[in-house]
C-alpha cells in the first residue's frame, strides 16, 4: 500500500512539473504569434 501511495505522489509531482512546463510553453509560443502578427499588420504585409 505504500509503494501505491508513493507510486501515486511521485506521478501527481511529474505530472504537475509536466503541467508548468506545457504551461510555459504555450504562453510563449502565443505571445510570439501575437508579436508576428502585430509586426505584420503594423507592417502593412
Amino acid at each position: 500500500m505504500q509503494t501505491l501511495q508513493a507510486g501515486y505522489r511521485g506521478l501527481s509531482l511529474l505530472f504537475g512539473l509536466n503541467w508548468d512546463g506545457l504551461l510555459y510553453l504555450g504562453t510563449v509560443l502565443l505571445s510570439l504569434m501575437t508579436g508576428a502578427l502585430l509586426g505584420a499588420w503594423i507592417l502593412g504585409l
